[in-house]
Formats: structure tokens, sequence, C-alpha cells
């Protein structure tokens, strides 16, 4: 067979349409055109053996004539000619299989409802009681927000007991074999960071895995030329691959990834943020946790760390904030047995698990909170691992306002996906998963929002007094 470059050769995309991107993909071959001699040109990356070849013949149902073209190759082409059926299905698909699931239509018609009924009864109860509504609501208020708080409070005292992180010592690491190793996928979705994706090449190239088989896929999106420029200046090592997300809406991270999950080889799959340096390990370790585990479990999550963490009092703040969520939060949570609302990077996953679960929601903006959720309602469980991953605190205060900004919306978002069928969810996770879900996801959101408010109300009671009216904030209540 000759080889064959197809980003350089003439397609007949009409005729390559007939069949669908997925097959090709999975079966690593793919249509080219139809010659003058009236037999299909075929390209295929594996040797074509009497099995093979039949299949194929079948598959196309005319002669075909085979040449040869290279694994990525295949791929970047089937992305160019299905990029707009890509680009749907990586926003979509999750909303058509399971509308309930998704974040597209944030609020249902049910939601709707009952938001206008509760805002027309409490105007109506402002307008002939007004104090005793405005009472109502601190008090209600001040309930969700001691719940929520005791909750966390409990939980992270409860995992203080527990060393629930799955201890993988480096003599077990050690022990593995390159045989015994599966196929693993790293995801890295970028945008607009041409400034440290030569960081990136280094630090996940010291990943201690063998190459063979190991494919670390970038995520770029279309028009982010000076991101791709640097990407191809810092000569990424061969298992490095670009996938260049097209154009579409939303555009955001969760719908690069479920294009990178469309083309992602591995049994098992791992997010990392641009910045992030995991320990060289950790990938193994993931392997040998999974293997430990089960089926059931799902998802491993890897701790975050901050390599600036003494650079100024936020990033300090920071680092307590993530200490206490690895150590004692997610303990605490995996003892009991509760939801576990996954972080935004170093999540690895049983790359078929994820795909039953959906993949990612591009239309959340927390969107692996949603999916530690989505889990656990599919009897799923996720673990932790005891190795880190480095990455940069925030150093300025408007970008932590709009990090935080963010989490709220996307727990918000989470809070009401999963309401929308309460009495489904109850009966899929029982009633103590389900008022951990309220409290820490429903209720994470609500004490942020509740903070400011309730300082300033605390300081005009202690500071001013008399400013605050007796018969709204009676002595109980304060």
């Amino acid at each position: 067979m000759r080889p064959i470059r197809l980003s350089e050769t003439e397609l007949d995309k009409h005729l390559i349409r007939t069949w669908s991107g997925q097959m090709f993909l999975a079966e690593n071959w793919m249509v080219v055109r139809r010659r003058s001699t009236g037999r299909v040109l075929v390209a295929t990356a594996r040797y074509p053996d009497e099995e093979r070849a039949s299949h194929i013949l079948a598959t196309v149902g005319e002669p075909v004539d085979f040449v040869v073209a290279t694994s990525w190759d295949i791929k970047n082409t089937i992305l160019r000619v299905f990029q707009s059926a890509i680009a749907d299905e990586a926003a979509n698909e999750l909303w058509r299989q399971s509308p309930v699931h998704s974040a597209r239509i944030v609020l249902s018609r049910g939601q709707k409802i009952g938001l206008l009924m509760t805002t027309a009864t409490l105007i109506v109860l402002a307008f002939f009681f007004p104090l005793g509504v405005i009472t109502a609501l601190v008090a209600v208020a001040s309930l969700v927000f001691l719940a929520g708080t005791a909750f966390k409070f409990l939980v992270a005292m409860h995992g203080a007991k527990f060393d629930v992180v799955e201890r993988i010592s480096p003599a077990e690491v050690a022990e593995l074999t390159e045989a015994e190793l599966p196929r693993y996928t790293v995801l890295v979705p970028v945008f607009h960071e041409a400034n440290i994706v030569a960081q990136l090449v280094d630090n996940l190239g010291s990943i201690d895995y063998p190459t063979e088989k190991l494919e670390v896929l970038i995520l770029i999106e279309e028009g982010d030329f000076e991101t791709r420029a640097a990407i191809d200046g810092a000569h990424p090592p061969p298992h490095f691959h670009v996938i260049t997300i097209p154009k579409g809406s939303p555009q955001t991270k969760p719908r690069a990834c479920n294009v990178g999950l469309f083309f992602s080889t591995g049994d098992f799959l791992v997010i990392y943020d641009a910045e992030d340096t995991p320990d060289p390990d950790q990938l193994k370790k993931a392997v040998i946790a999974f293997e430990r585990a089960g089926a059931t479990t799902v998802c491993v999550q890897a701790s975050l760390n901050f390599f600036n963490a003494t650079e100024n009092f936020l990033t300090r703040m920071f680092t307590l904030e993530y200490g206490y969520w690895f150590d004692y939060m997610l303990a605490g949570l995996d003892a009991a047995d509760l939801p576990i609302p996954l972080g935004g990077t170093s999540n690895h996953f049983r790359t078929k698990g994820l795909i039953e679960l959906g993949g990612w929601d591009p239309y959340n903006v927390t969107e692996d909170a949603d999916l530690g959720i989505r889990a656990s309602a599919l009897g799923y469980r996720v673990g932790v691992i005891n190795s880190t991953t480095m990455e940069e605190a925030n150093t300025s205060i408007p970008n932590f306002i709009r990090q935080r900004s963010r989490w709220i919306k996307g727990y918000m978002q989470t809070s009401l996906v999963h309401a929308r069928q309460p009495l489904k969810l109850l009966k899929q996770i029982g009633w103590l998963r389900f008022l951990s879900f309220a409290l820490l996801v429903g209720g994470t959101p609500l004490t942020f929002l509740g903070v400011i408010p309730f300082y300033v109300l605390t300081a005009l009671t202690l500071l001013v007094p008399g400013a605050v009216n007796p018969q709204v904030f009676p002595v109980w209540l304060l």
C-alpha cells in the first residue's frame, strides 16, 4: 500500500458523510473519494488483513483500493469533515439524551411556576405584614446559613478521624510493568494561554508513563492562533496532539473536553489545566487505585495545592481552603458515602464510565461538580489518591471575585438542574445523600451570598445601638 497525506489529498466530503465519523474513528479507517476507475479509495492506519479488508468492503459496498495514513491524519481529517456535527454533539448530546440533567435550560416549567407563585405569595404577605415577612426571611436565611455551615463543619470533623485517601507506595508503583499498563488519555483545554504552553509541554512531558500508551490531547479553540503557534514553537513530543475545537456555542471548557472525549482512545482519562504540574507517578497511582476499587468507582481525584502559596495573603488563604477541602471535607464525604462534587482538574476517569454519564455539561460553569452529583445518582463512587497536582493560586482580588462568581453561578445551576425531579433523585440516592446535596451544593451559594449582608447587620447591631429596629429584628432573632 502506498502512503498518503490526507491533508494534501482531494476529499469527497459528500461521499465521506455517507457514514459516521464515530465509525471511522472507532475502526481507524475512512473513505477518501471514488476514483475514476469506479473503485473507492480507502485510507487505513492498520494493515487490512483478510478479515479487516472483508469488513471494510462489506461496509463500503463497492470495490476498494487501500492506502495507508497515520491515525492522527485520519482523526484530523474526520474533525475537518464532520466538524459541524462534532461541535453540535459536544455541546448538545447530553441535552438530547437527558434534558433533565442539562443546564441548557436552567429553570424547568415547574420551577418557573413555583418561583412565580412563591414570589407572588411573598409580595402579598409583605403588603399586609411587612415586618413579619422581613423577620421570617431573615430567620429562614439564618437557619439555611447555620445548616450549611454546620454541615460542612461536622463533615470536616468526621473526615479528620479517617484517612480515606488511597495510599499507594512507591514500591507498588515500581512493580508495575509496561505490558500491564492500560492506554491513558490526558486532556488539556487551553484558551489564550500562549505564555505558558512551553511550561505545559515540560510539565506533562515529565509524566512517568510509557509514551506508546499515553496520548496528550491539547484542546485549542478555533481562532486561537497565538496559542497554536506557541504549541508548535514548543516542539512537543510525538505523543502530544493538538485538537482544534470547532467554533460553536457555548464556547466553554466542558464543550472542548467533550470534543477531546470524542477523540480519546485511552481506557482511562484525566483532565489537567495548562499550568498544572502533576506528580510524575500520578497516572500509575490512579491505575492501581482503579484496580483496587472495582468497577463502581468511576473517578479518582488527586489533591490540588499551590506552588505560589506564600506569595501574598490571598494565596495563603487559598492554600488553607484547599487543605481543608482535600484533607478533611473529601475524607468526610467519602467516609460517609456522600456525593462528592469534583474539582476542576486532576480528575481521573474510567473512559467508559464517563461516556455512560454523558460527559460534561457544556452549559454548566461548574461542570465537574455537576458530574460528581450525576455519578452519585447513577450509583458510582469517587475516590481520592495520595498524589498532588501543583497549580497557581489567584493572586488578585478581581480574579478571585470572578472565580467565586463563576463557582456560585455553577452551584446554583447544579442545584436547579438536580432539583427538577426531587422525588426521583431522593429515590435514587436516599435521604442522607439528598440532604448532603442540598446543604453542600445548594447551601454553598446561599451562604456565600449571605456573608456580606449578615456581616453588615452584625456590625450595625454591635456598633450602632438603636440602628436595628427591634420589631424587625427581635432579640431572639439577633
